[in-house]
């Protein structure tokens, strides 16, 4: 069985804040992954079926193709294309539910009107360090994934029995997407379980893995090809890579939202490789460059990230931004990979 993540007090917490709330908004971190999308889906289905209520899902910006098929994907609202309706949504509602992120930075343009709203709020994130106002934050970094946190409380609430595929299909998206398909951060006993019982939903597992990761585009497939052709940049003495991807170079292969997803995590399957480290060049700012950063074994990306590139994250996949132009950030990257030889050796 699984252990409790909720005192006695939270539950009861959480059960009064759900039924005494008649406006609730879900949210989660800007460019939203398989874990935010799905944490955020499942929740509302949990809120839709156990309490008979319309949970609205806003989201910062575009979520990538490669998710548009979960369900219930038509229902979310993006605060980038409707700001003066959500800002209205968001100022009014009574509880906000704020998944798979830690601090109010992370929704980009929605802070100001997420810090603002004088709603309740709701956090389940398992990220470190979270420092937003909450009446009931709900927080363990050593979780997996959000939705596997979000399964947890279902699991001892009681109320998985009531629930649908509806609410297993993005639980197991979210789950699967932050472990790269359970291939890090997934060896606790517990995940079995968990993927054992949303079985029971009659979801197609192996479907779902395919409607992430085998649905790219010609344009993403040779786009990888070039990353490995002719932009990675290799220190074989000290195990670790990098690669960057200019505005021009996203323009060449049509870019689209989501293409660059997973790229990261090709120059590790070099034998003995620790660290591999991604520098995008945003579509519209000319400083500011994306980094993601992927490790295996005990690697800190999240310490790394925090040191060099304004960011953070989990143990072995992390990221971050720069505020400078491409070349600075590969020089950033160069002494990223410098400060921490001594555990990449």
């Amino acid at each position: 069985m699984l252990k409790d993540i909720l005192t006695k007090r939270q539950c009861e917490q959480l059960e009064t804040l759900l039924k005494e709330s008649e406006d609730i908004v879900l949210t989660c971190h800007v460019n939203a992954d398989g874990d935010a999308l799905g944490s955020c889906l499942a929740w509302a289905e949990v809120i839709r079926t156990v309490f008979g209520k319309e949970a609205q899902v806003i989201v910062p910006d575009r979520f990538p193709d490669f998710l548009q098929w979960l369900p219930n994907t038509e229902r979310i609202i993006r605060y980038d294309k409707h700001k003066e309706g959500c800002d209205w949504t968001l100022k009014h509602c009574d509880l906000i539910c704020c998944l798979d992120f830690n601090t109010a930075s992370r929704v980009d343009e929605m802070q100001e009107a997420l810090v603002q709203s004088p709603a309740k709020k709701l956090m389940i994130d398992h990220h470190l360090g979270p420092d937003i106002d909450t009446v009931l934050t709900v927080s363990h970094p050593e979780a997996c994934s959000t939705c596997e946190l979000v399964f947890r409380i279902v699991w001892q609430m009681g109320w998985f029995d009531a629930l649908s595929k509806h609410f297993a299909v993005p639980l197991y998206c979210g789950m699967m997407t932050d472990t790269g398909g359970f291939t890090y951060n997934s060896t606790d006993p517990d995940i079995y379980f968990i993927i054992s019982q949303l079985l029971t939903k009659h979801i197609n597992k192996d479907k779902i893995y395919r409607n992430v990761y085998h649905t790219f585009s010609e344009n993403r497939l040779r786009l990888m090809g070039y990353v490995l052709y002719e932009k990675l940049v290799v220190d074989a003495e000290r195990n670790a890579s990098f690669f960057t991807l200019t505005r021009d170079d996203l323009k060449r292969f049509q870019f689209m939202k989501g293409d660059a997803e997973g790229l990261v995590n090709l120059p590790l399957q070099m034998k003995g490789h620790r660290l591999s480290i991604s520098l995008r060049e945003d579509t519209e700012r000319d400083d500011l460059v994306w980094v993601s950063l992927r490790s295996v074994d005990q690697f800190p990306c999240n310490e790394m990230a925090a040191q060099f590139f304004n960011g953070g994250g989990h143990l072995n996949a992390s990221g971050g931004r720069l505020y400078c132009s491409i070349d600075e950030a590969v020089e950033v990257a160069k002494q990223a990979i410098a400060a921490f030889e001594h555990l990449l050796r």
